[in-house]
């Protein structure tokens, strides 16, 4: 988006009284924030929630200063300002009441993300750190990107098993994109915008606060297909999370614990009020696999007839099957050998092992399930 454009975005983003809804509402009449800048206090009024003291505000705003140093900022630090119209916002939050109409962003999203959320607690416990690295590992190895809130404890090993995993991972902070909180996972904050991306909605500067964190907790469900809680105490801030995925339509699920673990008690609440038990990734899989935008099958005669009763494949994953054999390959030959790039690949190769037709090996190599 052009310069000129976003500075209208940020300025009606920066006028105190006008929230998420209210923004989301002027958008709709007016079709765009410079629009808006240039409707009378007639017409602004008459958008449902904006009252005349709003009008007024937007009428008078004078604050292009802040603005212009808030997009110097974003060149200073390369920082991506993205608004709702744009391609790579993510879809999935556009569903949510209150999204937000700017994200900045550090690294850069992807139109192929499939995300997973995964939190817990932050006074977490080493089996609780072990168990969520190794699923994330896990998750990143099947294209899964993995979405956290780069706090201590399990959200910090979150990220680290994605990273391990060599796949994607999204930070959502609470606080600024130049502010990094907790300060000690600066290396990780840069490794997470390399391999991914680190997305806030808040300006520039803006210090990790109370209310942030729930507001940010809202960007981390809404962003994703569904949310894992690892660990967690009845009081702990990811249960919030978890409240937020489920109104906004999202699948929970819950990691076990111990019963003697105070930890554990939120995970096992949660069991018990309807979350999805997740003892390995295939829970999670098998749950997300449907939301999953995947053509239709055209050709309901291409399943292997190899005595095994598997789901019948369409024509972009008899394709990809048809270059693999008993003898693995790896998803590097693969890419050219099908023409796709490697999310719609991940995507397709996924469903495939799901299906039952292929089994993947360590190092992203594939084969033939006999």
């Amino acid at each position: 988006m052009k310069e000129d454009l976003l500075k209208y975005w940020l300025a009606l983003k920066f006028l105190p009284e006008v929230g998420n809804v209210i923004f989301k509402n002027l958008i709709g009449a007016f079709g765009s924030p410079r629009s808006v800048f240039q409707a009378s206090i007639t017409a602004l009024t008459g958008v449902h929630r904006v009252t005349e003291r709003i009008a007024l505000h937007i009428k008078e705003f004078n604050d292009w200063p802040t603005i212009d140093r808030e997009l110097e900022l974003a060149e200073r630090y390369n920082i991506s300002i993205i608004t709702s119209s744009d391609r790579l916002y993510p879809k999935n939050l556009l569903n949510i009441y209150d999204y937000p109409p700017l994200l900045y962003v550090k690294g850069h999203l992807s139109e192929d993300d499939i995300n997973i959320a995964v939190v817990g607690s932050r006074m977490a416990s080493t089996y609780g750190k072990f168990i969520t690295e190794r699923l994330c590992r896990e998750l990143a190895m099947k294209g899964i990107t993995i979405v956290s809130g780069m706090a201590r404890g399990i959200d910090s090993a979150a990220h680290r098993g994605a990273l391990t995993g060599k796949g994607r991972t999204i930070a959502v902070l609470g606080s600024g994109i130049d502010v990094i909180y907790p300060p000690e996972n600066r290396n990780l904050y840069e490794k997470i915008a390399a391999s991914g991306a680190v997305i806030t909605e808040f300006p520039f500067s803006t210090e990790p606060s109370g209310p942030n964190f729930p507001a940010r907790n809202r960007i981390i469900s809404g962003i994703s297909l569904g949310v894992v809680v690892a660990e967690a105490n009845e009081k702990s801030g990811s249960l919030i999370t978890a409240r937020s995925a489920l109104d906004q339509g999202r699948d929970v699920f819950a990691i076990p614990g111990s019963i003697d673990s105070p930890g554990s008690t939120g995970t096992h609440k949660l069991i018990r009020e309807g979350a999805k038990l997740c003892e390995n990734i295939y829970d999670i899989l098998e749950e997300i696999l449907p939301q999953i935008d995947i053509a239709p099958s055209q050709n309901k005669d291409t399943a292997i007839d190899s005595g095994i009763d598997r789901d019948p494949l369409n024509s972009s994953e008899s394709s990809v099957l048809d270059k693999i054999g008993k003898k693995p390959i790896h998803i590097d030959t693969l890419i050219p050998m099908t023409g796709l790039n490697a999310g719609n690949l991940l995507n397709i190769l996924l469903t495939l092992e799901l299906k039952g037709y292929i089994e993947q090996l360590p190092g992203k190599t594939f084969t033939i399930k006999e």
